[in-house]
């Protein structure tokens, strides 16, 4: 089985086509640019072939017949004809309180996306095209949409509700969310296949550290609690976005700076997290040089974000009653052993030993805990597409079967 992964952003299209027998990747790339000046796609062919095209693309139907006609070409492709592909698995953010798994697209599903549009106003729309313009270029396709918020959907009021009234949550479906489920989930399920380990009798930590950032408890299989909220913004200080904030501070700020609701909004999301700390960047990397280089405001912010990830794990191993296994994945947390180190350095009272000779450089898939810790830490590289891959083949065949 083919199946084409499509992750449809605002003014982009990211695409990896998969072969299911051994679940590898055949080609992938993106189309940036949508809809604006220079917009091009660039295509990366498995026998390490790279090609760029630039040319007018002006919406996402037509960014997706690009990546079909490449996929297709004689010279530069690596399909025959569309036939080959079996079925096609949507990146989609958000699914409310529907969808508590991935779901075959139908009209009632996309019915119900469309209602959760207030929830995610930049990303369910992009989302949405994808599935239409697939619909539109290969009619009756299996198309899946896999939601970045089904896995947290396991959560008990307890995790998900607000302090506020009832009756807003009832109106408007005010509650945590959380997002970044596909990376948790295949990392969580990755690290106990590594281990040997029951994926439903684990108490687990998963780190997604990277520009966006988010931290999730799982506990015998299920999301118990998670870092990100009601929309990405809330959790963990990320690149651009503040993390958790006082409510009085938003409004202080937006009352002296006078700020519209739109301007804080972009204040929140674009011009805060570890670029607002630093001022230096949103790049953990060039703020670690900075730092390096004697730098204060970038060394209290990698020790804030550092921070601030601890304190997740400490209240999450108490939720949970413990912990067996913490994970590191994403840019930041696959690649900076300086920030594992931080943040898991010296959690021995916790059952936490990370073996600096281990940690230090440490790049790829594998345990940094030392021999006897009680908490196994184990870097696992994410792979959401094939995550998303492999709950189409999986819906896909289901549905076959019936």
């Amino acid at each position: 089985m083919k199946i084409l992964v499509l992750n449809c952003g605002s003014s982009s299209i990211k695409y990896q086509l998969f072969s299911m027998d051994d679940q590898s990747v055949i080609a992938k790339g993106g189309v940036e640019k949508i809809g604006m000046k220079g917009s091009f796609l660039k295509h990366n062919h498995a026998d390490g072939r790279k090609i760029m095209f630039e040319g007018e693309i002006l919406d996402h139907k037509s960014g997706i017949e690009y990546i079909l006609g490449i996929l297709t070409s004689q010279k530069y492709g690596c399909l025959e004809s569309l036939e080959e592909i079996d079925a096609v698995g949507h990146r989609v953010v958000h699914g409310g309180e529907y969808f508590h798994d991935s779901e075959l697209i139908t009209n009632e599903v996309i019915d119900a996306l469309v209602k959760c549009t207030d929830l995610a106003p930049l990303h369910n729309p992009p989302n949405l095209k994808g599935i239409e313009a697939m619909e539109e270029l290969i009619p009756g396709i299996p198309q899946v949409g896999v939601f970045d918020t089904a896995f947290h959907q396991t959560m008990e009021p307890k995790s998900y509700m607000y302090g506020i009234p009832h009756v807003l949550y009832e109106k408007y479906s005010i509650r945590r969310y959380g997002f970044h489920g596909t990376s948790h989930r295949y990392v969580t399920k990755r690290a106990c296949d590594l281990l040997g380990r029951d994926y439903e009798s684990q108490k687990i930590i998963s780190c997604h550290l990277g520009n966006g950032a988010s931290v999730a408890a799982i506990k015998d299989g299920k999301s118990y609690d998670t870092s990100m909220g009601f929309t990405p913004l809330e959790g963990l200080i990320m690149g651009t976005r503040s993390g958790d904030l006082d409510i009085g501070v938003a409004t202080y700020i937006m009352e002296k700076e006078e700020l519209g609701l739109k301007s804080a909004n972009t204040l929140f999301n674009k011009h805060s997290g570890m670029l607002g700390l630093s001022g230096v960047s949103s790049d953990m990397r060039e703020i670690e040089e900075a730092a390096e280089e004697g730098n204060e405001r970038a060394r209290i912010a990698l020790e804030i974000y550092d921070y601030r990830v601890k304190k997740y794990i400490g209240s999450y191993m108490a939720g949970m009653g413990g912990l067996d296994v913490l994970i590191f994945t994403g840019g930041i947390g696959e690649n900076a052993d300086t920030t594992r180190k931080g943040v898991a350095g010296d959690l021995e009272a916790l059952g936490i030993k990370i073996d600096p000779e281990k940690n230090n450089g440490f790049r790829g898939e594998g345990v940094i805990s030392t021999d006897d810790s009680p908490v196994t830490v184990i870097v696992v590289p994410t792979n959401e597409e094939l995550m998303i891959a492999l709950d189409t083949e999986k819906k896909v065949l289901s549905h076959a079967k019936v």
